[in-house]
């Protein structure tokens, strides 16, 4: 099976063992990604509810570059210095600087909106770059191991 995807942004990653997961997905595999994600970070070093968390945060965002960007997005999952990074990436019309600018939680009765907050809650750092050409989420969180703790 080929996911590659002739109109994927082109990022240029050096052939590195650090680097987990490089997939494009639509709709069809979100449940495919987000299980590949859990092994991925569970063979990294997080468990219980750290990698609980990081994959609903994953799974968030994936949710979203289906649903606002376009109806697919890429997924690139690595790690570094100690932490797992993940960035999704799609083509949808970007975040409007005002709901990207909002940092409170979304009130209960708030059907949508939710997606960004929890992934920023979720993870210990969350970068997102927007424009008209599409997003690119970023989120990081420490692995914890016996010799590492968290900031």
């Amino acid at each position: 099976m080929m996911n590659a995807d002739p109109h994927a942004p082109r990022t240029v990653v050096p052939i590195d063992p650090a680097l987990l997961i490089a997939e494009a997905f639509d709709q069809a595999q979100v449940t495919e990604i987000r299980h590949s994600v859990t092994s991925c970070a569970h063979a990294s070093g997080l468990a219980g509810q750290r990698l609980d968390d990081f994959v609903l945060a994953i799974n968030e965002l994936i949710t979203n570059a289906v649903r606002h960007g376009g109806g697919r997005g890429w997924l690139r999952l690595w790690s570094e210095s100690g932490s797992l990074v993940c960035e999704v990436t799609d083509r949808g019309r970007g975040i409007s600087p005002q709901r990207l600018g909002d940092r409170s939680r979304p009130t209960p009765d708030t059907a949508g909106g939710w997606g960004l907050w929890l992934a920023r809650e979720l993870t210990d750092a969350m970068e997102v770059v927007t424009s008209a050409a599409g997003t690119t989420v970023r989120v990081t969180t420490a692995v914890t191991t016996p010799n590492h703790t968290p900031r």
